[in-house]
């Protein structure tokens, strides 16, 4: 992924959640799986193999796309976090804007997984 790419995928999600359209964590993005009110989430590729194990199947099961994104700290700070391994998207419109982002790069840059 490039340097403008990152960045823009970091400042949209960053903006979700200061408008309180994402939900952080792997324990709240779950339950928000569990719900049916998760749009899309972007998982950390340096989070550890136990959380991948937690939140991957659930997300599949659900049929929620998910995304590789930017490291675990990266995201954390984009959210006011120190780390998060994971960031799900509620809101339909920011996660067509975050797709759009990842998209753009082709299959190389962003590896989708689910729907």
């Amino acid at each position: 992924m490039n340097v403008s790419v990152h960045d823009r995928l970091l400042r949209l999600i960053g903006l979700g959640a200061r408008g309180r359209l994402v939900v952080v964590g792997i324990q709240q993005v779950k339950a928000a799986a569990m719900r049916g009110k998760l749009v899309l989430a972007v998982v950390a590729p340096d989070a550890s193999h136990h959380s991948h194990d937690k939140l991957l199947p659930l997300l599949d099961a659900r049929r929620v796309q998910h995304y590789e994104g930017p490291l675990a700290a990266e995201l954390g700070a984009a959210v006011g976090r120190p780390s998060t391994a994971a960031v799900g998207i509620t809101d339909r419109a920011l996660a067509r804007g975050i797709r759009e982002i990842l998209n753009s790069v082709g299959p190389e840059g962003a590896q989708a997984g689910g729907q």
